[in-house]
């Protein structure tokens, strides 16, 4: 069975033009079929702000109303998307932007109003990979934004780590499909002053453990949440580093393994 990698980016790399024309180099060189996902956070809030809309958050998340909804689409499956996929067009990697509404591939509920509510945001429900297989067996690399749809004509803001987390899941009866979650740090680290601590492997049992000991805790727990579910559905394996894991077998990371 082939390997399929899933890769996601966030916003130190999407955030910065140097990192991200020089990502796109690297990650257009890497064999065998591949699909990137990607946040962009930080440039829709910019946006928000330019346009005097409240940018509101509720434990790290993004309240989602109707004009923010705007925002997002124009910034995530707009500008960030179509920048990405002509700048790995420029490096001979033939590629094709994604919503979850393209191709129907992704498709999520609107997240209930009940205990906090969080407006148009997803919830991911079903991954239909019939398009992204004809895509990849054609080496045509997928790349997906952060946004969802509902079946009924509304796109849901859904979050990026949790669709990485999904498309890798779901192409797993398929491929042996390996998880990677680039982001500013070496992986996750013992001490979160000290970026040379990292946990090279994390099991189910470690992580009990290095929760109840207080060593992860608040943003790293969504990320690692979604590591274990993807692992506990056919994932082979999950990584967490800087994207220097992609392109360098001796660069730091963590790995999640059952």
């Amino acid at each position: 069975m082939e390997t399929l990698k899933v890769i996601k980016i966030g916003g130190n790399i999407i955030d910065n033009d140097v990192a991200l024309s020089s990502f796109l180099k690297e990650f257009s060189k890497l064999k065998g079929p591949k699909i990137l996902v990607h946040g962009g956070g930080k440039l829709a809030s910019k946006l928000a702000t330019q346009m005097n809309i409240p940018v509101t958050m509720t434990e790290g998340r993004r309240v989602t109303d109707d004009k923010t909804l705007d925002i997002i689409t124009m910034v995530y499956a707009g500008k960030i998307n179509k920048n990405i996929v002509a700048q790995l067009q420029s490096h001979k990697c033939n590629s094709i932007g994604f919503s979850g509404a393209d191709g129907n591939t992704i498709v999520s509920t609107k997240r209930p109003t009940k205990p906090i509510d969080y407006g148009f945001a997803g919830d991911v429900k079903q991954v239909n990979t019939e398009t992204l297989k004809i895509l990849l067996q054609n080496n045509i690399t997928p790349v997906f934004c952060a946004i969802t749809h509902d079946k009924k004509g509304q796109l849901l803001n859904t979050n990026a780590d949790t669709i990485a987390s999904e498309l890798a899941i779901g192409f797993a009866t398929s491929y042996h499909t390996k998880l990677y979650y680039c982001f500013e740090k070496n992986g996750v680290l013992e001490n979160v002053e000290n970026d040379d601590s990292v946990i090279e492997e994390i099991n189910t049992k470690t992580y009990k453990t290095l929760i109840e000991n207080g060593i992860i805790y608040e943003g790293m727990l969504p990320k690692l949440n979604n590591c274990f579910y993807a692992i506990n559905h056919n994932v082979k394996k999950v990584c967490i580093g800087k994207s220097d894991m992609l392109f360098h077998t001796n660069a730091k990371h963590t790995t999640i393994t059952k």
